[in-house]
């Protein structure tokens, strides 16, 4: 790729630390609290993964909550069904995104719906038609609402034997209705127009303005991008996404980055961005603790979070026990700018008490002569997190 200017340098720590800062975990509550907070988070963030593990508090909520400390589920309700400034579709996985973002994804909605589905090309149009009439008809549903049902085979492993609650998923990914509220991980449907009040639909956006918001939101999110880290899980993307990136080489408007232990692996990052990075490495001091999902964005693209932390994360769910490394459910442990433990944690709510069923010491967490003060700044954040999980 032809370049206007040498790469400019950047340590790993560096580079960690301007990654934090584009998530927003090198400060206590960057966004403040309430609904507001939540649609700030979801907004700068770009995303937030939805997932159904429940070992602790399901990742969504868990995210949000490493954002803002006094995160309460009932302000993500408001932000999707009441405030309406977040709403759910697929990114790189089933995500809550901006609604002001919604336009990004209607055409992959509309594709959806000249080409359909591969996760649900057996759905039969008379069931799509039954539940439409279902909505139009009676308002806002969840599939428990629907009791007529004759149940099928399932063709793998993660479908639903409900033809209707098919018909509604293919619904949902056409962009013919949204989830318009969560009850634990029972969906309200409703008619995508309905929920949002259009009385005309927001304009789809081009194949530029797609590949202009995937690079700005990586930008304003990680601070130092790379191809991968761009278009996570969305290879057809990344031709024109060089592209762009090119073009912006040219004016001056990004900077390439040779990255620390990065090889030939190409990264980017924005002129002011790197100005601002001896600021970022003066003033941040300690930094707080947080205990991170699995599926939280600075852990979710595994090999970017090796290459920026030394820190390899393995995700055993489904791994034979006697093979676990970390453990079932283990969660990475940031305390300043390094992940030093990873620990596996299970949320007994019948008695109301956060198990610990492993503590492993990674990283900088290895050395003993740090390790007495990284316990006690974890065990404190311990049980504010255990507090957390076990709130109403």
């Amino acid at each position: 790729m032809p370049r206007t200017a040498e790469p400019r340098s950047l340590t790993k720590t560096e580079g960690r630390r301007i990654w934090l800062h584009g998530q927003r975990l090198d400060t206590s509550a960057p966004f403040g609290a309430g609904p507001q907070a939540v649609a700030a988070a979801v907004d700068h963030l770009g995303y937030v993964q939805i997932d159904t593990i429940h070992v602790i508090e399901r990742c969504h909520h868990h995210i949000l909550y490493s954002r803002i400390p006094a995160y309460a589920r009932a302000d993500l309700r408001q932000a999707q069904s009441l405030d309406k400034s977040v709403f759910e579709y697929w990114t790189h996985a089933l995500s809550y995104v901006p609604a002001k973002d919604l336009r990004f994804f209607l055409p992959a909605m509309r594709q959806h719906r000249r080409e359909g589905h591969r996760w649900f090309a057996s759905v039969k149009p008379e069931d799509t038609r039954k539940v439409m009439r279902l909505l139009r008809r009676d308002g806002a549903l969840t599939i428990r609402d629907i009791e007529d049902d004759v149940l099928t085979e399932k063709e793998h492993l993660w479908q639903s034997r409900k033809p209707s609650k098919r018909a509604l998923q293919l619904a949902f990914y056409t962009g013919e209705v949204t989830i318009s509220e969560r009850t634990g991980m029972l969906k309200t449907y409703e008619l995508m127009a309905r929920h949002f009040g259009w009385e005309k639909p927001p304009k789809p956006a081009s194949a530029a303005e797609i590949t202009a918001y995937l690079l700005d939101r990586a930008l304003r999110s990680q601070g130092v991008v790379s191809l991968d880290s761009i278009c996570h899980l969305d290879a057809p993307s990344k031709a024109a996404v060089r592209r762009l990136i090119e073009a912006r080489v040219r004016r001056k408007e990004l900077a390439p980055v040779a990255l620390e232990g990065a090889g030939k692996q190409e990264h980017w990052a924005r002129p002011d961005v790197l100005e601002a990075n001896g600021a970022v490495l003066a003033g941040e001091g300690d930094g707080p603790v947080h205990i991170l999902s699995p599926f939280d964005p600075l852990i979710i693209q595994r090999k970017r979070t090796e290459l920026f932390f030394d820190y390899g994360h393995r995700f055993e769910a489904y791994v034979p026990k006697e093979k676990r490394l970390f453990g079932y459910f283990a969660l990475p442990v940031l305390v300043g700018s390094d992940i030093v433990a990873a620990i596996d944690l299970k949320t007994d709510r019948q008695n109301k008490k956060l198990l610990m069923q492993k503590w492993s010491w990674v990283g900088k967490g290895a050395m003993r002569s740090l390790r007495k003060d990284f316990k006690r700044r974890i065990e404190e954040e311990l049980h504010r997190f255990e507090r957390f999980q076990l709130a109403d």
